[in-house]
C-alpha cells in the first residue's frame, strides 16, 4: 500500500520549535514535489510549504514565510517541515502531500492535483 506517513507533531509553547517528518511506503516519492498543508479546528484545509523534486525551489504561505522551513533527503526519501516561532494560530493537523509536479501543490489547487495525502500529525501550541 502506498501511503505517506507523518511524525513529530506534539504540544509546545509559544515562540517553540518543532520539527514534522514525513516518510513515503510502497513507492519512492525522491522524483515527487512534496508539501506540507494544515487544518485547524473548524475550518479548511491551508497551503504551508512545497518543495520541488530536486529540493532547488520551495514555495511558503504568507503565515509561515520567515519562520518555516521545509527541507528534503531524497537518498532517504524523507521531507520535513521546521517550524520556528510557533503562534498558537499554528494549531492544526499538519499533513504531508506529494505530487507529480511543483505547480500542483501551491494554490490555487485541484482535487486531483494532490496525488497523496499523509493520515496527519497535530501540532498544539499554547500561549
Amino acid at each position: 500500500q502506498v501511503q505517506l506517513v507523518e511524525s513529530g507533531g506534539g504540544l509546545v509553547q509559544a515562540g517553540e520549535s518543532l520539527r514534522l517528518s514525513c516518510v513515503g511506503f510502497g513507492r519512492s516519492f525522491s522524483n515527487d514535489a512534496m508539501g506540507w498543508y494544515r487544518q485547524a479546528p473548524g475550518k479548511g484545509r491551508q497551503f504551508v510549504a512545497a518543495i520541488s523534486w530536486s529540493g532547488s525551489s520551495t514555495y511558503y504561505a504568507d503565515s509561515v514565510k520567515g519562520r518555516f522551513s521545509i527541507s528534503r533527503d531524497r537518498a532517504k526519501d524523507m521531507v520535513y517541515l521546521h517550524l520556528n516561532s510557533l503562534k498558537p494560530e499554528d494549531t492544526a493537523v499538519y499533513y504531508c502531500t506529494a505530487a507529480s509536479s511543483f505547480r500542483r501543490l501551491i494554490p490555487p489547487t485541484e482535487d486531483s492535483d494532490i496525488e497523496y495525502w499523509g493520515q496527519g500529525t497535530q501540532v498544539t501550541v499554547s500561549s
